[in-house]
């Protein structure tokens, strides 16, 4: 057969266009979508700057406490990073423990199992932690809650008297945990499992213990997307509202992660919002803006930090 005799197909001179113009109508749909969320990100972030200044701006008697806006807000902001602090430290080695044992030790069909459970604890609503946390953790917590202020009472942190309700920021910070745990956990555990394969089996090959190999490969691959899943579970604990509002469902402040008395951002304008009105509805979204600022803040570190990891993850 000579080369004559190979026929074109008919459509393959308009093939080429199609594609080009599929790829300019996905390439203008997606930077579509990317524009789209800044510009609703300005348009939240103009809403709350417009709302909150006749709060800023407002004579300090007239904003509660009769101190001023930032005398106001600075004990709710102390409550809202305390709280999330905390979530962070019990759910962070607990998740990695977790995302661990599902991806490398437990067996199969152990580990599918485990891993639908996990997940499933991210689909229960706030509410239902919020009441176990008043029915269940509270009342059980204030023996340790006390035991904390009687033998550590020279910290400031767990000075006492301790709660006889067991409702305190420390409490709230226990049910954050648990909420924010099945978010990094599925993360840290969807990350191990992308391991290049090769590198777990020359490090095994060189005579590593499986916990060796975990440490030399798995982790340092792991970094960037346990950072970014940490991130994540920590922007749930900052706006977390209906479950911290009902553990506390208090204002005030106090140093003390065992007393009552202390209030996050989001749970005082979940309590407060309904029945404001004037300048009281202007603070409290003056509030909300701080929240915003702080949110955007921490997603903006941790890009950068997962940024800066990724080169020395071994992903590349």
């Amino acid at each position: 057969m000579t080369t004559t005799d190979v026929q074109t197909p008919p459509n393959a001179s308009s093939t080429p266009a199609k594609n080009r113009a599929g790829d300019r109508n996905f390439s203008w749909a997606t930077r579509g979508a990317g524009m789209l969320i800044l510009v609703v990100l300005a348009g939240v972030a103009a809403f709350l700057l417009l709302e909150s200044l006749p709060a800023l701006s407002a004579d300090p008697a007239d904003i509660e406490g009769g101190e001023g806006f930032f005398a106001y807000v600075w004990p709710l902001v102390f409550g809202t990073l305390a709280a999330a602090l905390i979530a962070l430290i019990v759910a962070t080695p607990l998740a990695l423990g977790i995302a661990l044992f599902i991806s490398h030790y437990a067996p199969r069909r152990l580990s599918q199992g485990l891993g639908y459970v996990v997940d499933l604890l991210a689909a229960i609503p706030s509410v239902v932690y919020g009441l176990w946390g008043i029915q269940w953790l509270a009342p059980n917590v204030r023996g340790a809650w006390q035991w904390l202020a009687d033998h550590l009472g020279f910290v400031p942190l767990f000075t006492g008297p301790a709660s006889a309700t067991g409702r305190t920021l420390m409490t709230a910070g226990l049910v954050l945990a648990v909420m924010i745990l099945p978010i990094i956990t599925a993360i840290a555990r969807e990350v191990f499992l992308q391991t290049p394969a090769l590198h777990q089996e020359a490090a095994l090959a060189l005579g590593a213990t499986r916990w060796e190999m975990i440490r030399m490969t798995v982790l340092p691959f792991g970094r960037p997307g346990l950072i970014s899943g940490v991130m994540l579970g920590l922007g749930r604990a900052l706006g977390e509202t209906m479950a911290v509002a009902m553990v506390l469902s208090t204002g005030g402040f106090t140093w003390s992660m065992v007393t009552s008395g202390n209030s996050t951002i989001a749970a005082e304008i979940a309590l407060d919002f309904p029945e404001s009105a004037g300048l009281k509805t202007n603070t409290l979204i003056a509030a909300g803006l701080v929240l915003f600022v702080i949110t955007l803040a921490v997603n903006m570190a941790a890009r950068r930090v997962v940024t800066r990891r990724q080169a020395f993850s071994g992903a590349n």
